[in-house]
């Protein structure tokens, strides 16, 4: 092959090219560079075909090769740099795309294709400024309007991205991408079925579209139609096998759906794509805490740690796993590393598991607020609430996913059945499991009006409450487990409260109220509580018709000494820490023949403690275990223990008002926070307060002594047996009418115009009644 033919057998290549016949081409192109390996456009456009056919490596390689022999050629800078996208190079890719703008600033294609990188790089407001760019010199260019609109959504100016997406659908009415993301932008400003509608017609456009039906799935699983979500994602998956981040969110919806075994197997198929993604390894560990497999989900938790991005709560995640099994040993190292987190502002750990990790109101605050931030703000999508007239009966609604077989729904059920219907009308929205068991009948019977809304929105949720013109809704779960607090932040009813299910502040602009008394939050800590306290004289409702089964265990049957003093603990383990145990053991160690009595929530927590026992000196057989009973079982079994051990930072509730219903005296060690106070004020309410100790020491010597003085501990015993049926702690009628009492001072204020403030209560004789401002009594 001469000079001349050269020219020839290029543009001989290059008609093949552009007519698909790719192996002619290529060969042609190879020909001249056999003769001439500096041939600028068989470099050039080699890598080209190589980019068309998948092999991007040679792609970068041969345009690179190219733009050695003329460095000013502003197309091949442009495709160089898609070549290096492709592979993931995404600095270089930027070098290259910004080389050719150099070149010839009139071509917009670099300058959209610079931007989106810089959307991989989450440089967003460069990225803005690139499609912007790109805009300027083509004012039709349909893909730069909507890489803008993308921009504008990752910087929050959300009605500005979807001004660009329409934009781009105007210009170019087949643009499937900009459909889906419109919806994207649709559902960010709170409008779900103009979202749906979005991915729809991207769907229709593209019935291939992958994307659009994993996107979809999302918005669905939102609004609560978790099977049509679950549909999505399978036609999602069928599209693209591949798609890792659709099988983690599919095994996210199975996992609300409690489908846990279908959940894993999702999990285990995105890690068998991408064996670093750990948002699947964090998410796996969840599901398998929630099957009781904790040394499993540490083990997942573990993967998460080890990927280069982690999710930003595993660690949190992975020490509440571990103190299920009371597996303490990497405790004193990353318990302050999370409250460092935490310190950060990041959204670092839920702050249920921030309860029993740190007794420090300012960081548990400091955790539901960045908690409320990152995954439940303030959503006015709804508008606000305008005045109502008043209600000749106050509207109180009552959000649970606990309303069965739960402890919320024990201490609760009397105080539903016997709230004054001719001054209140009650209302229970129900979000979890219609389980079928006595107590959720019990339950369905004791509400006027009983709402299943396992499978409405948020949004619907919300709608309906203001709808039936609630005037306070109460939260009884908050940040607990299938907790929906997104319906109070798009607000429910003019007044919101939350009780008994969180103990803790829920540091959300949108929770009016917190339901407590003086010993749980004493005037000094309301700092650390965003929520107005609203103070009753005893904070813990209680059911007076909870059964005890007749007869006794005896100790043998339970695996307990014929003899000897039995201290007992059947809180759940994951409250249980080293110091706590310390003092434990130290009580056993000073009291012989004395054995410990626990709830066996796992093997594993069986096998720890001993272990944990032994390496204190203490004989691993003075720890006895017992597992789940049936509930008046579970209440006779504490007759044959002679003293309950509260736990800190996180004290017994419903388990100690179980204890004291049976006839159990409970001991607790007080500390700062609301859930480390729970138990001085449950023995305040039975009127035990000598068995309240302020600090580790006084807990321990009194635990010893009560120990070594029998007469002393049945004396305390026979007071609370005497005294159980009368104690404030049991009096349901009288607790509710406290409760009610305070529901009309927060109505009051509210139609007097005024804003949420402190409440405390007044009894006098038979007078009761509620203040603002002054002291709590």
């Amino acid at each position: 092959m001469n000079a001349r033919e050269a020219p020839q057998r290029l543009q001989r290549a290059i008609a093949l090219h552009r007519a698909g016949q790719l192996a002619s081409a290529r060969t042609l192109y190879e020909e001249i560079l056999t003769r001439d390996p500096g041939h600028f456009d068989a470099l050039h456009l080699l890598g080209v075909m190589a980019a068309q056919t998948g092999d991007t490596e040679r792609a970068a390689r041969l345009i690179g090769q190219a733009l050695a022999v003329d460095p000013n050629n502003a197309a091949a800078c442009v495709n160089h740099g898609l070549a290096l996208k492709e592979l993931g190079r995404l600095d270089a890719a930027l070098a290259s795309f910004r080389q050719s703008i150099a070149l010839d600033p009139r071509l917009p294609e670099p300058h959209y294709l610079s931007g989106l990188v810089l959307m991989q790089l989450a440089q967003y407001d460069a990225a803005l400024a690139r499609f912007t760019g790109a805009i300027a010199l083509r004012g039709s260019f349909a893909e730069a309007h909507c890489g803008r609109g993308a921009a504008l959504r990752e910087l929050q100016q959300l009605d500005a991205a979807l001004a660009s997406f329409e934009r781009a659908i105007a210009l170019k009415p087949d643009f499937s991408a900009a459909f889906c993301n419109r919806g994207l932008v649709l559902k960010d400003l709170g409008r779900p079925q103009a979202a749906l509608e979005s991915y729809d017609r991207a769907i229709a456009l593209k019935a291939d579209f992958a994307e659009a039906f994993y996107n979809r799935g999302l918005l669905l699983k939102q609004l609560r139609q978790l099977d049509a979500a679950l549909a999505s994602y399978d036609r999602a998956l069928a599209l693209k096998p591949d798609y890792a981040e659709a099988h983690c969110d599919r095994g996210n919806l199975l996992k609300e759906l409690k489908y846990f075994d279908a959940a894993l197997t999702s999990y285990d198929r995105a890690l068998a794509i991408r064996a670093d993604f750990a948002e699947a390894h964090a998410n796996r560990g969840n599901v398998l805490r929630d099957l009781s497999q904790y040394q499993a989900a540490i083990d997942s938790y573990d993967a998460a740690l080890a990927c280069k991005v982690q999710p930003r709560t595993v660690r949190a995640m992975r020490l509440y796993a571990a103190m299920h099994i009371a597996c303490w040993d990497q405790l004193d190292t990353e318990r302050p590393r999370v409250a460092a987190d935490i310190e950060r502002s990041e959204a670092a750990a839920h702050p249920f598991c921030v309860l029993g990790l740190l007794d420090d109101g300012q960081l548990q605050r400091r955790a539901a607020q960045n908690w409320v931030r990152a995954e439940c703000p303030v959503d006015e999508s709804l508008g606000g609430i305008g005045a109502r007239a008043r209600h000749a009966r106050v509207r109180v609604g009552y959000f649970s996913a606990d309303f069965r077989e739960h402890a919320v729904a024990t201490l609760m059920a009397g105080v539903f059945e016997t709230h004054d219907r001719s001054r209140f009308e009650v209302s229970g929205f129900s979000y979890g499991p219609d389980t079928g068991d006595p107590m959720r009948r019990r339950l369905e019977g004791a509400f006027e009006r009983f709402i299943d809304v396992r499978y409405r929105s948020d949004r619907e949720v919300a709608q309906l409450a203001r709808q039936l013109e609630i005037d306070i809704a109460v939260d009884l779960g908050g940040f607990t487990a299938d907790g929906r607090p997104r319906i109070f932040a798009l607000r429910a009813a003019p007044l919101q409260a939350s009780y008994l299910g969180y103990l803790g502040t829920m540091a959300a602009p949108y929770m009016d109220y917190l339901l407590a008394d003086a010993t749980l939050v004493p005037q000094a800590a309301q700092r650390h509580y965003a929520e107005k306290i609203v103070y009753l004289p005893s904070y813990q409702a209680n059911d007076c018709r909870r059964p005890v089964a007749e007869g006794h265990f005896s100790r043998l049957e339970l695996g307990l000494p014929a003899t000897g003093m039995v201290y007992c603990c059947f809180n759940a383990n994951y409250k249980l820490t080293p110091r706590t145990f310390d003092s434990w053991m130290r009580i056993l160690q000073a009291t012989p023949g004395s054995v410990l009595f626990l709830y066996a929530g796992s093997a594993a927590v069986v096998e720890n403690l001993r272990r944990e026992a032994r390496s204190r000196g203490v004989a691993a057989e003075r720890l006895v275990f017992g597992g789940k009973l049936p509930f008046a079982q579970y209440l006779a079994r504490y007759r044959t223990a002679d003293l309950f051990l509260d736990t800190l930072p996180y004290n017994a509730g419903t388990t100690a008002s179980d204890a004291l219903w049976a006839g159990l005296p409970v001991l607790t060690c007080m500390g700062e926070t609301l859930a480390a106070r729970m138990g001085a004020s449950l023995l305040q309410a039975v009127g035990l307060p000598e068995l309240i100790t302020a600090n580790t020491e006084r807990y321990e010597q009194l635990a010893i002594e009560l120990g070594h003085d029998p007469q002393r501990l049945e004396a305390i015993r026979a007071k609370l047996i005497a005294n159980r049926h009368s104690a404030t702690l049991f009096d349901t009628a009288r607790f509710t009418r406290h409760l009610e009492t305070a529901y009309l001072k927060m109505y009051e204020r509210y139609h007097h115009g005024q804003s949420a403030e402190h409440l405390y209560h007044e009894a006098s004789n038979a007078r009761t009644s509620m203040s603002s401002g002054g002291s709590p009594v």
